[in-house]
């Protein structure tokens, strides 16, 4: 397995492990903990309320606390029907509790900010007003409360409802983003992974289709020989051996990523190609008009076409011509395939990368032309 490919698994399995801890029992479980505050409200039950009331208003509290669990359980699912009646039935809850907990009965507002905030978002601000002006207004209003009010608020309760609104407004923005980088980071490992793979694709396509191409052509001279000139015949077998070998090292390379093409070696290359297939080659001795930026560019283009020409053309020449942007290869053969193969492809795929243009096409009366240019680049 790539690199790449073993980056994006470890990527998409941080994923999932972070989907299944926020919508398993974790995050209620988690959630649960801060249900500790509801002491507050019990222990003003036990203040304010006696006999079967105190009874029904630690059952009321209960569940609240039950309730509010299974609220946050179905936060983080698709919002249902069910989410938003079981959301009714906590602030049903909250409100049953007021003649029981008085005042303090305004510390489950906090629960329900905590819940409705991650759910409406900013379209949960006139329910936390209201919770807040609630827990402000109400208990002065109530005479039999028996809250003393004297300019000042010995509940915290009002401040209390808005901090804990906005806070999980904030956690909720940061999970939603690291949600969003979390999935970005497994689509761009997919996406690498993916070039990776159309990569050595590319190049094992490209080495195997000159080598095997090379290899088929000098098997059939070395047999043609094997009866006229045996020791030739058998010059050629031995140089198709040492080709099978480096065919062998270039495609752990390019599984390697770290093949070198050069445009020296392939005109060499593709000089003892055509000599094998019967092809005069009319190919340049020297490179140093390329610029040297373009020059393993050119050494695929040279390795595609001169393949592409001892595989399709049945021509008797072909040349190479070379500029400091641009590589020309024709023959007078029958002319390309109609539809190009999966080597024009990759052959396109590279000089797009670079910024050129591929040109080909039949050339009159007869023969075929691969130009590919990288001019634009060069004027830029």
């Amino acid at each position: 397995m790539s690199a790449y490919a073993e980056s994006a698994s470890t990527v998409q399995a941080q994923l999932a492990l972070r989907q299944r801890w926020l919508e398993g029992w974790r995050r209620p479980a988690v959630g649960a903990i801060i249900l500790v505050y509801l002491l507050y409200v019990a222990d003003a039950i036990t203040n304010y309320s006696h006999g079967s009331d105190a009874v029904i208003g630690e059952a009321v509290l209960a569940a609240f606390a039950a309730c509010w669990v299974g609220v946050l359980a179905l936060s983080r699912q698709a919002i249902s029907a069910r989410f938003w009646v079981l959301y009714c039935v906590l602030v049903g809850l909250f409100l049953a509790e007021l003649p029981f907990a008085h005042a303090q009965a305004f510390v489950m507002g906090v629960f329900i900010a905590l819940v409705a905030v991650p759910v409406l978002g900013r379209w949960s601000a006139p329910l936390v007003a209201a919770l807040a002006l609630g827990a402000l207004l109400l208990p002065p209003a109530i005479p039999s409360w028996h809250v003393s009010f004297d300019g000042a608020l010995d509940d915290v309760t009002p401040v209390a409802i808005p901090i804990a609104a906005l806070m999980a407004y904030t956690a909720t923005q940061v999970i939603r983003s690291s949600e969003a980088l979390a999935k970005a980071r497994a689509e761009l490992a997919l996406l690498a992974a993916e070039n990776e793979r159309i990569r050595i694709a590319r190049d094992l396509h490209d080495l195997l289709g000159h080598s095997l191409t090379t290899i088929t052509v000098k098997a059939g001279l070395a047999c043609r020989l094997g009866a006229t000139d045996p020791v030739l015949g058998l010059r050629e077998m031995a140089e198709v051996e040492t080709l099978a070998r480096q065919t062998l090292t270039d495609v752990r390379a390019a599984v390697g990523n770290y093949r070198d093409v050069t445009l020296t070696g392939e005109l060499a290359a593709g000089r003892e190609l055509l000599r094998a297939a019967g092809i005069a080659a009319d190919l340049p001795h020297a490179v140093d008009v390329v610029d040297p930026a373009h020059r393993e560019l050119f050494g695929w283009v040279v390795r595609e076409g001169l393949t592409n020409v001892v595989r399709h053309a049945h021509a008797s020449t072909c040349a190479v011509r070379l500029s400091a942007s641009s590589v020309e290869i024709v023959d007078d053969g029958v002319g390309g395939t109609a539809a190009p193969g999966n080597g024009l492809y990759g052959l396109r795929e590279r000089v797009a990368a670079a910024g050129g243009v591929v040109d080909s096409g039949p050339l009159e009366p007869h023969g075929w032309r691969l130009l590919v240019s990288l001019a634009t680049c060069a004027a830029a």
